[in-house]
């Protein structure tokens, strides 16, 4: 049994580090699918995990250490509230590569899109940098990108390139 609730809080610990590096920083999770699992991993995750840490785990002390994490990211989540975990569970689709990096081929600037449901779509110009198929890491395109010559211009749409984003 013990050894379920380490795996299980291993896996939850991810879980956490996925969402807040993908919520706070410039490293976004690529994948749909991948996302989901993230986001409602969280919301789900998060009173089970609390209540196998209380309920499961012998001694007053390993109670307590396992629950720290779940207790404050149960508070961050309701102080967000569920309904924008939930909402910005959606990752952002790239509708166009605008320019490629001459030297290296897996950094693009994109302009991508964002669904949100009734409200319309966000949307954002980025240089992204691709780690996995699941993963990438964003920044600002600067504004004189037309001046720089390690980017060759494209601005061709995905499905004419031929590419599975």
């Amino acid at each position: 049994m013990t050894r379920t609730i380490k795996a299980l809080n291993i896996i939850y610990c991810m879980v956490v580090l996925l969402f807040l590096l993908d919520d706070l920083t410039n490293f976004d999770v690529k994948s749909q699918a991948v996302k989901t699992f993230v986001h409602y991993g969280v919301l789900i995750g998060t009173p089970l995990i609390l209540l196998f840490n209380i309920f499961a785990i012998k001694g007053i002390k390993k109670k307590i250490a396992g629950s720290v994490l779940p207790v404050m990211i149960l508070i961050t989540v309701l102080i967000v509230g569920p309904g924008k975990v939930i909402f910005s569970a959606v990752s952002w689709r790239t509708q166009s590569v605008l320019y490629q990096n001459g030297h290296l081929s897996f950094k693009k600037i994109e302009f991508q899109m964002q669904d949100i449901g009734g409200m319309g779509y966000n949307k954002r110009k980025v240089e992204v940098l691709y780690l996995t198929p699941f993963f990438m890491i964003t920044n600002k395109v600067p504004d004189n990108i037309d001046d720089k010559i390690e980017w060759i211009k494209i601005d061709k749409d995905i499905n004419e390139l031929g590419l599975k984003y």
